[in-house]
């Protein structure tokens, strides 16, 4: 009754209809799980997946699954401690142990700069498979028209629209050329469960690429500015965060098998060249030049939601220093991070397929860093969650994930920073 009374004055001092407050904290939901969805499958899982399909084939299947199922673990667990302490993750790294705010800050910036570059570079290879438009050119103007959309009076709208919009055509895109590509769908199932090879570099990059680094937080980030916090909240939260994760893991599967009947086939896929784009050399064999436009379509989708995705979260963790600031200032300040992130991409001579494949990696590398943190607030500091009991059950599949993923960061350094070597 109490929660329901609750409920009622949130309404009412909102100036709000009960039909519209639903509505609105419906679309807050959608916005959260498509920022996490679409971030989760930017340009470097695509590009990423078109690689180690080529490397692994079918036994890449295994890799997915288990960053299916730690995605799940992370993500629940990051979403459930942020909403309830009402907290940026950069606050709440400081406030459970001093430091390490800043700490966290500074490594999914500096993450969130790299991957950035990355997604720039996504927009421009997608461009250039879309209407042949130069690498650079593309980057530039898909950069220009991200600013566009922070910089409009109505940002928030746009952001949630665009977000949404090229989720829901990633997918239809990508479904329809894994049809195309005729997949031998049987194999991919055995070795998803009982693979031929297991790698724990492709693994750590594939957990990096999805929910690694800035991706992490992207979600619960945009729950926090939406007002969906506290207890009351925690149980539809939960659910937002397995049904973002949901999409993003049939996603993957879809895009995998979409390569994978390529590689079947015997296509040979280019992933060394400095023009390489492996993704756009699996589409095309599998559906010509229709296959080459619709990734073209695919892949500056996603990275061009990945690059608001990746400015709007790293920029959001800089409230540490100043958080008295503007939604104005904010989205001025994310300007400026995509701009950073323009002028770095058009100096940098790494190629970008190389350079997706590599920005997971590191952003692997980050992930249990920013997890321990967490954990470690749930478990010992329930004062910052207004006193509420965390689930000692959730607690210890992040402790296990938590574990793994330090295991498989310390396995996968040399082989991650290998990936840069000419």
């Amino acid at each position: 009754m109490a929660a329901w009374t609750n409920l009622r004055l949130r309404v009412s001092c909102c100036g709000m209809t009960g039909a519209e407050f639903v509505t609105s904290r419906r679309a807050s939901l959608t916005a959260a799980i498509f920022l996490m969805a679409t971030s989760a499958i930017g340009p470097g899982f695509i590009t990423q997946t078109a690689t180690f399909t080529r490397t692994l084939g079918a036994a890449f299947a295994f890799a997915i699954l288990v960053s299916v199922l730690i995605d799940f673990v992370v993500q629940v667990n990051i979403w459930r401690i942020v909403t309830l302490t009402r907290m940026r993750a950069s606050e709440l790294a400081n406030a459970a142990i001093p430091g390490a705010g800043y700490l966290l800050t500074a490594l999914v910036v500096i993450g969130g700069l790299f991957f950035n570059i990355g997604n720039i570079g996504g927009t421009g290879l997608g461009l250039n498979a879309l209407v042949g438009l130069d690498a650079k050119w593309g980057g530039a103007v898909s950069a220009l028209l991200a600013t566009g959309i922070f910089l409009s009076r109505r940002a928030g709208m746009a952001f949630d629209r665009v977000i949404i919009v090229a989720g829901v055509a990633m997918i239809a895109l990508t479904i329809y050329v894994a049809v195309m590509s005729s997949p031998p769908i049987g194999e991919a199932l055995r070795q998803t469960v009982f693979p031929d090879r297991v790698d724990f570099a492709t693994i750590t990059t594939i957990i990096g690429g999805t929910v690694g680094g800035y991706i992490t937080y992207a979600g619960a980030h945009r729950l926090l500015d939406k007002g969906m916090v506290g207890p009351e909240n925690v149980s539809a939260v939960s659910r937002a965060a397995l049904t973002g994760i949901a999409v993003t893991g049939v996603m993957r599967f879809v895009l995998f098998l979409a390569v994978l009947g390529v590689v079947h086939a015997g296509t040979t896929i280019d992933v060394s060249g400095d023009r390489a784009n492996p993704a756009a050399q699996a589409f095309e064999a599998a559906a010509g030049e229709a296959g080459l436009r619709i990734f073209g379509a695919i892949l500056w989708s996603a990275a061009l939601t990945s690059v608001i995705g990746a400015a709007y979260t790293s920029v959001s963790f800089l409230t540490i220093f100043k958080s008295n600031l503007s939604e104005r200032a904010r989205n001025l300040i994310t300007v400026g991070f995509i701009g950073l992130s323009l002028t770095l991409y058009l100096v940098i001579n790494t190629p970008p397929a190389k350079m997706l494949v590599f920005v997971g990696g590191l952003n692997g590398l980050i992930l249990p860093i920013g997890l321990t943190i967490f954990l470690y607030a749930a478990w010992a500091r329930s004062d910052l969650m207004g006193g509420h009991r965390y689930p000692r059950g959730l607690l210890s599949l992040g402790v296990f994930v938590c574990a793994l993923t330090w295991y498989m960061g310390y396995k996968s350094i040399g082989p991650i920073f290998a990936l840069l070597d000419p």
